[in-house]
């Protein structure tokens, strides 16, 4: 578990990042992340964006990037991580106009295609998940399931985002059993425990992250990657509390 890195995934910081992107992957750095996974390149080239990380001795865990350039410019995608150092290429979120049953089916042949394409590059595909993905088809199984069923293994891993599995009445645990040794990237954010379920820095909440970083090497995990989509503190504060809570718990092995 301890050989598994921390990365925070910059859409926290997205505020932070239109301001002063350089500036913020500097304070990212002084609080001991690993690496960092982006959503966007603050108007920077993937050259340049490579040159200030190695600077600040950051890794590119991997990359959010939206369905329409998978599906539009996947070959400049795929130069663009090829640059920064990153393995993992992700397709972070579907728009609500996209997620009837023939979209997803659409999803799985793009998944697939987009996913054999990046495995040729030495590149995995991922999918991440929110809570919509959990609604249930008619034969009981749920989207999400079907997402990764349906899809080649090889082209196709999974980041599974714990706080929208729990929000969804799901276990976070029993999903990374499931697709063991395909989840190399795993979403870690905390719940508060009351009716709001709000979202929560790691070790406040009700989800059990410690469950959740004890299965990580057995499942395959390859980051951890801190994400507070809000937060009622600023978002630094928030950030350097969740790495506070797992440089805490990496001690304690």
């Amino acid at each position: 578990m301890k050989n598994i890195p921390i990365a925070v995934q910059l859409y926290t910081l997205r505020e932070e990042c239109e301001k002063d992107f350089a500036g913020t992957l500097k304070k990212v750095a002084a609080l001991g992340f690993h690496g960092v996974e982006f959503a966007g390149y603050g108007g920077l080239t993937a050259k340049d964006v490579r040159a200030l990380i190695d600077d600040l001795g950051l890794r590119a865990a991997a990359s959010h990037v939206p369905l329409e350039q998978l599906e539009n410019n996947l070959y400049q995608v795929i130069e663009d991580q090829k640059i920064l150092g990153s393995n993992y290429l992700v397709c972070p979120y579907l728009m609500p106009e996209r997620r009837s049953k023939e979209d997803y089916q659409n999803l799985i042949s793009l998944l697939n295609h987009a996913g054999e394409t990046c495995r040729r590059e030495d590149i995995a595909l991922c999918y991440h998940n929110h809570d919509f993905e959990l609604e249930r088809l008619s034969n009981g199984r749920t989207y999400l399931e079907a997402i990764f069923d349906k899809t080649n293994s090889h082209n196709l891993k999974a980041e599974l985002d714990v706080y929208w599995l729990t929000k969804a009445d799901e276990k976070p645990i029993e999903w990374m059993e499931r697709y063991k040794n395909r989840v190399p990237l795993i979403h870690l954010k905390d719940m508060t425990t009351d009716g709001e379920q709000f979202f929560a820095e790691l070790g406040t909440g009700g989800v059990d992250i410690e469950a959740i970083l004890q299965k990580g090497e057995e499942a395959g995990v390859k980051w951890w990657v801190v994400e507070q989509d809000v937060s009622r503190r600023t978002p630094f504060e928030s950030i350097k509390i969740s790495m506070n809570y797992l440089k805490s718990f990496y001690k304690s092995f």
